[in-house]
């Protein structure tokens, strides 16, 4: 599991997945979230502009991040 290490109080769902590449763009990054691809601490999560905090893992595609 690779670790992820945020400014500020939080990152936004979509922007995590930008930023870790694991897609090329915003609107792939909504698509993905809306599809259901992607599982926050465990569990499907549909709400694009989630917000993520340290502690939390994010999964998608059979990779893992957590924030720190």
């Amino acid at each position: 599991m690779q670790e992820f290490k945020i400014e500020g109080d939080y990152i936004q769902l979509i922007q995590l997945l930008k930023a870790l590449n694991w897609v090329e763009h915003g609107a792939m990054a909504q698509l993905v979230v809306s599809e259901g691809y992607v599982k926050y601490n465990g569990q499907v999560d549909y709400r694009k502009r989630l917000k993520l905090r340290p502690g939390d893992v994010v999964e998608f595609d059979g990779m893992e991040v957590k924030l720190v």
